[in-house]
């Protein structure tokens, strides 16, 4: 299926305003209330929106923190990055994890309370992730721009 711009405008008002009532929505993209409740039914059912969220704010949940750590493994073998992979899914901290060609295997995003935190993180759960070889943290200082809209 591909997206009219009539989609395009419900998807981009959904991502600003997820909880955004449907007669809301209908009025912002110019669509009768039934027409536009079908449209978004149709992009859930065919998986353009994926899921609705609520975005937690991080200094209110006590992890102001980013790290960005960067993990070469040992190895390359279906079975080494499997283990990996199925171990870090596991870890509460860890909001992303990326396979990446370059010189890391594995970017991921760690959210912690402060330099501390991320130590007992580091110990707890990084140090001990199999097949690591390679580890690189990153604090980020500030966050100059975030968004989870997609270009749309």
């Amino acid at each position: 299926m591909s997206l009219d711009e009539t989609d395009r405008r419900i998807l981009r008002a959904l991502q600003r305003k997820g909880r955004i009532s449907n007669a809301d929505l209908s009025e912002a993209v110019n669509l009768s209330p039934s027409a536009c409740h079908r449209r978004v039914q149709r992009l859930e059912k065919d998986g353009f929106i994926r899921d609705y969220v609520a975005l937690l704010d991080a200094r209110k949940m006590s992890v102001p923190s980013t790290v960005f750590v960067e993990i070469t493994l040992s190895g390359q073998a279906d079975e080494v990055l499997d283990a990996f992979e199925k171990a870090v899914s596991r870890i509460p901290d860890v909001l992303e994890c990326h396979l990446m060609a370059g010189t890391a295997d594995y970017l991921l995003k760690v959210v912690a309370e402060n330099t501390e935190d991320f130590a007992r993180i580091h110990r707890q759960y990084l140090a001990r992730l199999p097949g690591v070889q390679g580890m690189q943290s990153s604090f980020a200082l500030r966050t100059v721009f975030k968004t989870t809209a997609l270009p749309v």
